[in-house]
């Protein structure tokens, strides 16, 4: 009787142990994701109407923490250096997690070994857009007056994407480039014809647009924008190929269990499911695509490897 009853008493002891040291279930807290943009730009409106969704997903809030400059090297190293638990996400951008590593003599960051990857949002459409004191209704006409005055117009550059792109369509021609934090800083300095040309994501051209303080020349879209339905496509303005792709997704600091990586990951996609969401991004002239991790590690590899080509042929750098 003594060793039974012994016996039922380690066996309490130990499952009362197991059970203490049992994790709570994720996320028993709400989840932080870190943006490298300011706020009121296309990227803050898309990733707060995700957030927003993930949220309801999760049963906990996904709050959005604006952490703009450096190119996103800010946001992308407080995540770097967070636990790897889930609780502190990344906006990943090619500017943060492609260009940043490619074209610093000394990079930050291994965007691979760094950070894990999550989900992929999807893609902005990039539109060239002009002060409209520029004397040019198309982008032949725009390109043949920088020519004409090397070296004197101002081109805003608000990410790595949008300055990768403006030297594949200028090429050889002679510009100013000045840097911003944000496509909204730079929209309003090209709507007071401060510069006078920029590559913008369309979601934060929009109202630019709209009341005519600027100019739209081309997209950079597959096909034209139900948003800008007189804005030509670059293949339909007879240019070639411009390589970048202004991609969002979410990462995590490396090391992340894969359990709740699959559980974030269902989240977003639920999340870009959404017709509400999908509304609102669409908005944004955002297109939203879900991948599972595996898909959008694929992914992220590939369009590093073409930046990588696009960078060493302009023989882009970024650092100071």
């Amino acid at each position: 009787m003594v060793k039974r009853l012994f016996a039922l008493w380690l066996s309490s002891l130990l499952w009362c142990s197991n059970a203490v040291a049992a994790p709570a279930p994720f996320p028993g807290k709400p989840v932080r994701i870190v943006l490298g943009f300011a706020p009121a730009g296309a990227v803050d409106t898309v990733i707060r109407a995700i957030a927003q969704a993930m949220g309801q997903d999760l049963g906990q809030p996904v709050i959005v923490d604006n952490k703009p400059g450096a190119e996103g090297i800010i946001a992308a190293q407080e995540v770097q250096r967070s636990a790897p638990d889930g609780y502190t996400l990344l906006v990943g951008s090619p500017t943060a997690l492609v260009a940043v590593p490619l074209t610093r003599a000394k990079p930050p960051y291994d965007p691979f070994k760094d950070f894990t990857p999550i989900g992929l949002a999807g893609q902005f459409a990039l539109v060239l857009v002009v002060a409209d004191n520029v004397p040019a209704k198309n982008v032949d006409e725009l390109l043949a007056h920088v020519s004409a005055h090397p070296g004197e117009l101002n081109v805003a550059v608000s990410s790595a994407t949008s300055e990768l792109a403006m030297h594949q369509l200028l090429g050889s021609r002679r510009v100013v480039g000045v840097r911003f934090k944000g496509d909204v800083p730079a929209l309003t300095e090209l709507a007071g014809q401060r510069v006078q040309m920029m590559w913008a994501t369309g979601g934060s051209a929009q109202a630019f647009l709209k009341d005519g303080r600027v100019r739209a020349l081309l997209t950079l879209q597959a096909q034209r924008s139900p948003l800008w339905p007189t804005v030509p496509t670059a293949l339909e303005a007879g240019l070639g190929p411009i390589g970048v792709a202004p991609w969002i997704g979410l990462f995590g600091p490396a090391g992340m269990p894969t359990e709740v990586v699959d559980k974030l990951n269902r989240a977003l996609e639920a999340a870009l499911a959404s017709s509400e969401v999908r509304q609102k991004l669409a908005a944004q002239a955002f297109d939203a695509t879900s991948m599972t991790p595996a898909q959008f590690s694929a992914y992220f590899r590939r369009q590093y490897d073409d930046f990588n080509r696009v960078v060493r042929e302009h023989g882009l750098s970024l650092d100071p």
